[in-house]
């Protein structure tokens, strides 16, 4: 991950005020090659002008900026000499800090909104008016600052977008990082490029490069150990160190009980004969034993994650000076409320070493890249397909998909449910960016011949999503449905139910736990 220093590559600030949608614009604008770092919006000026960003995006909230309350960022934040893109609550929060007016709706507005420029602005170049947006707001500038314009209208709000070009400050009512905004993409390359200046010096190619000599630096002559899982994330994590430091690397490849059906013998298959060391240990006894009579899904997140530290220590016991190699991503960070924000669930890899731990350091190479930007990594370091395009699957594994207490009887159940439904989306082409079966700890009646059962419900999810920070539900077809469940009930004995989950993230999470 970025830390705050000056980086050798031109970098864009995304300062958060609470919004939802601040990995999107993150990440919207990596996609277009200009690299970005969250930082929470009450970062100091003086720390903000020492990262030397190119530009700045001030994310929504959902907060009013005339309450007492509201965050706000530093003021002396807006004499920089910094370009300045405010979106929604960012907007807001800026015009009200130079002078301007912040006041109540007559007439709120949320959801897809016709916007309409009325003045020429460097942010419109290229885009269609009216235009299509996403908009969520029941506040609204009522008068400009000084030195500012009005760009855009919709029919409710008089003051949709404004500028003051000579400072470089921008604002926006709705926004533009949504794939519902029309030209949203559009808009935030008019800003990166035409205002900040952006060369688009962000490639994956860099990364590596850059990458690969900052492990270099770190480890010296020392040795690493990774927890491999399978998963996307460590496998690419593993690639990447491995040409770092080819022949330095230990995979150690636990398997806790909570993996996939036959996933141990395809981890193994994948990463036998490489130039990196791979143990393979079975935990599943020990991890079962410590998780017994736990339900809580915070507390198995972190019962799972100390326990996979004592393992690695166990098994790297015999290397002095190790460091711990982990796939840590950059959305664990922000759901873990590593850079300032709100905790939506813990990470078992973020957070630092234990104080009792044998290793030296932490090494980790994906820290500050989305699961789409680890996907593309991958396949820059010759990873197969099968790898790189791997369900996502949590570290936890199917811990946080069995519902309340985890037994060895609920995981052979889930681990079958899994299967069959990855099977029939598979055969059925279904088109989705993640699916997998969920165990609920819900018991339901039901009939098996002439006889009463009492059979686990299970829940089916299927989502799409370009980020995996926001994703909606599959409409899989009734037929499919209906197959997969046939199958999951008549096939795995204690399977009495099947539904599916039609909730989008927000509100909920992709995984349930």
């Amino acid at each position: 991950m970025v830390t705050r220093e000056k980086t050798e590559r031109q970098t864009v600030l995304v300062l958060d005020f609470g919004g939802q949608y601040k990995e999107l614009i993150a990440r919207s604008a990596r996609g277009l090659r200009v690299h970005s770092v969250i930082l929470p919006g009450s970062t100091p000026a003086e720390e903000i002008r020492a990262l030397a960003p190119i530009g700045i995006i001030l994310t929504g909230g959902p907060f009013s900026v005339y309450s007492e309350d509201a965050p706000k960022a530093d003021p002396a934040l807006f004499g920089l000499g910094i370009p300045i893109l405010g979106i929604c609550y960012g907007m807001q929060m800026m015009c009200a800090a130079l002078g301007g007016t912040v006041k109540p709706c007559e007439v709120s507005e949320y959801g897809v909104t016709e916007v309409r420029t009325v003045s020429p602005c460097v942010l419109f170049e290229g885009v269609g008016s009216p235009m299509r947006t996403l908009m969520s707001h029941t506040d609204y500038v009522s008068e400009v600052p000084e030195g500012f314009k009005v760009t855009a209208v919709t029919e409710n709000c008089p003051c949709a977008a404004v500028a003051c070009e000579e400072r470089k400050l921008y604002g926006v009512q709705f926004h533009p990082e949504v794939e519902r905004t029309r030209g949203g993409k559009r808009i935030i390359r008019n800003f990166l490029y035409k205002v900040c200046g952006a060369k688009g010096d962000y490639t994956m190619d860099a990364y590596i490069e850059s990458t690969v000599r900052a492990i270099r630096e770190q480890v010296g002559e020392g040795d690493i150990v990774l927890g491999l899982s399978g998963g996307v994330d460590s496998a690419v994590a593993a690639a990447l160190i491995e040409r770092a430091v080819p022949d330095r690397l230990t995979c150690i490849f636990v398997d806790h009980g909570m993996m996939r059906k036959n996933e141990g013998e395809e981890i193994r298959a994948a990463f036998g004969g490489r130039s990196l060391r791979l143990v393979c240990v079975d935990a599943a006894d020990r991890f079962l034993g410590r998780l017994a009579g736990v339900t809580e899904p915070e507390e198995k997140r972190k019962i799972i994650g100390e326990e996979f530290v004592r393992v690695f220590e166990e098994e790297s016991a015999a290397y002095e000076g190790c460091f711990l190699a982990q796939g840590t991503i950059y959305p664990d960070v922000i759901e873990s409320g590593a850079i300032g924000g709100a905790n939506i669930k813990s990470h078992h890899n973020v957070g630092g070493l234990p104080k009792e731990s044998r290793f030296i350091g932490i090494v980790e190479p994906l820290r500050g890249l989305f699961k789409d930007e680890v996907r593309e990594l991958g396949r820059k370091l010759g990873l197969p397909e099968s790898i790189v395009g791997r369900q996502p699957f949590p570290g936890p594994g199917l811990a946080v998909r069995c519902l309340g207490e985890v037994t060895r009887e609920k995981l052979d159940v889930l681990r079958e449910a899994d299967a069959v439904f990855r099977e029939e989306m598979a055969k059925g082409g279904v088109k989705a960016d993640q699916y997998f079966a969920v165990l609920t700890s819900v018991r339901s009646v039901g009939v098996v011949g002439d006889f009463r059962a009492y059979g686990y419900v299970v829940a089916l999810r299927a989502v799409r999503t370009s980020d995996f920070m926001t994703c909606e539900y599959v409409r899989v077809p009734y037929a499919f449905l209906d197959r997969a469940s046939k199958r999951i009930v008549d096939e795995i004995e204690g399977a009495g139910r099947v539904v599916y989950d039609i909730t989008g993230k927000p509100p909920a999470t992709i995984e349930w736990e």
